[in-house]
């Protein structure tokens, strides 16, 4: 009852307050990061790791068995693991104690992934480390779509205009193009001609791999001038590497056109996207960090059309859908709702009491406990997203019950002949308790939504395989 009788002793204070929550409450808006899900920190840290045409067995064996044996004596706080072996590809999951930070498993996981390059079949290449999100989702799709080039020519504009444009956008995640064929240099041996001459397709790869590279010689100063020597033998033109010899017999050089086709192609089709029928290339995009969903799509709207502007003619980009609708459709109930509750619950305040001052406090009351909730929201580092703003509607209902009962009780007790500020001190702790009760077995129904994560926790642990 303090805070009612500091109310009517310092009325012009609450008006200013008033105020001040409807001011910070609107800036918080604006400045308030926007998002699809909250943020979970969930202690989950994937590993993938890539070798080319390694079996599953292989991969299993030589690879992740190995990790995962280094993991459970180099990594704290690991709960348990799971792996997955699929040809070329091996994805290791961490799953770490409930309370740990990712960002240290994400350190430790890469230091040892590191270490155990040296053991690892040759040439495999460091593994891509992805700390688990329940926000990172995608919040648009740009599509690339042409009615003259082909998939090749997508996928290379895609990495050639698409990810260096959108990279800049604050906040946003490109990840690689679905769809297209990556281009590659491809060598077609002829058998038959290996056999005649007596070469293997090793003969191919040495002569490729020895004659097509780059060592720098350093420079050469003659005279008062010093210049740079390059020792460059890789070819400028993809044409010009069948004309690389691959052995003097008999004073007879076999050249690798004798033998094979070096050409411009593309690596095999692993996936296949097309929008209306038509083969195309997708980008999706992600958001990063503490981003704001809106704010990320809006800067993407508008690089998009200075994209447009650079990219070949042929070229057609467009964005198939961003996450924003779902987000600004969620704002826009929350407003509605607040919108319908506190006009509805004015007007049969105004029909049954017939008091302009008790309409007014009602139509003010529940905007400014919207705004007070966004403020503490917004110092606790939450977000405004689908479940929070779910949580703003369903406390709009609260609000009315409770508005709604302290006014009708107020003017019960100005019926009793009692002082105005009498009737407010009385008709607040009449109802005091009976409102605390209420919204107590409204908040119980969610009590155990905080025990999810020891629900959820798995029984069983399991380790890695002999």
């Amino acid at each position: 009852m303090w805070i009612v009788r500091l109310a009517l002793a310092r009325p012009y204070t609450f008006v200013v307050m008033a105020l001040l929550i409807l001011i910070g409450g609107v800036l918080t808006i604006q400045r308030m990061a926007v998002d699809i899900f909250p943020d979970i920190p969930i202690p989950v840290v994937g590993i993938v790791w890539t070798y080319a045409g390694i079996a599953p067995e292989e991969m299993n064996q030589r690879v992740v068995v190995p990790v995962e044996r280094a993991i459970t004596t180099t990594v704290n706080n690991v709960e348990h693991q799971e792996s997955q072996s699929l040809k070329g590809i091996g994805l290791i999951k961490v799953f770490f104690q409930p309370g740990t930070n990712p960002d240290a498993g994400v350190a430790q996981l890469t230091a040892i992934t590191q270490t155990l390059l040296r053991v690892l079949p040759p040439g495999i290449t460091p593994p891509l480390i992805i700390r688990y999100s329940a926000s990172n989702v995608p919040i648009a799709q740009t599509s690339l779509s042409s009615e003259t080039l082909g998939e090749s020519d997508l996928y290379d504009a895609a990495n050639a205009f698409i990810r260096p444009g959108l990279a800049v956008v604050q906040g946003a995640s490109v990840l690689l193009p679905n769809g297209g064929k990556p281009k590659q240099i491809m060598v077609d041996l002829d058998p038959q001609k290996l056999a005649g001459k007596g070469l293997s397709a090793d003969d191919v790869v040495n002569t490729l791999t020895s004659q097509n590279i780059i060592i720098p010689a350093g420079s050469a100063k003659i005279g008062t001038r010093e210049y740079d020597v390059k020792l460059n033998s890789s070819p400028e033109a993809v044409a010009t590497l069948n004309d690389l010899p691959i052995q003097t017999k008999d004073g007879v050089t076999t050249y690798i056109r004798d033998v094979a086709f070096v050409h411009e192609g593309a690596a095999v089709q692993t996936n296949i996207v097309r929008q209306n029928g038509r083969r195309t290339a997708i980008i999706p995009l992600l958001k990063s960090g503490a981003a704001s969903t809106l704010a990320v799509i809006d800067k993407i709207k508008q690089v998009l059309p200075n994209i447009q502007a650079n990219a070949p003619p042929a070229l057609n980009i467009k964005l198939l859908f961003d996450q924003s609708f779902f987000v600004r459709a969620s704002i826009k109930g929350v407003i509605i709702e607040a919108s319908i509750a506190a006009a509805l619950t004015a007007l049969m305040i105004l029909l049954f009491l017939g008091s302009w001052r008790s309409t007014l406090i009602i139509a003010i009351s529940i905007p400014l406990s919207i705004l007070v909730s966004i403020i503490v929201m917004n110092i606790l580092g939450q977000t405004l997203n689908i479940m929070t703003l779910g949580g703003l509607s369903l406390a709009v209902g609260i609000l009315v019950d409770d508005a709604t009962v302290e006014i009708e009780n107020i003017h019960r007790n100005m019926g009793m002949k009692k002082l105005l500020k009498r009737s407010i001190l009385d008709g607040a702790q009449q109802i005091a308790t009976p409102a605390l009760v209420a919204t107590l077995s409204i908040c119980i129904v969610f009590v155990p939504v905080f025990f999810l994560g020891a629900w959820l926790r798995p029984s069983s642990r399991r380790w890695p395989r002999p």
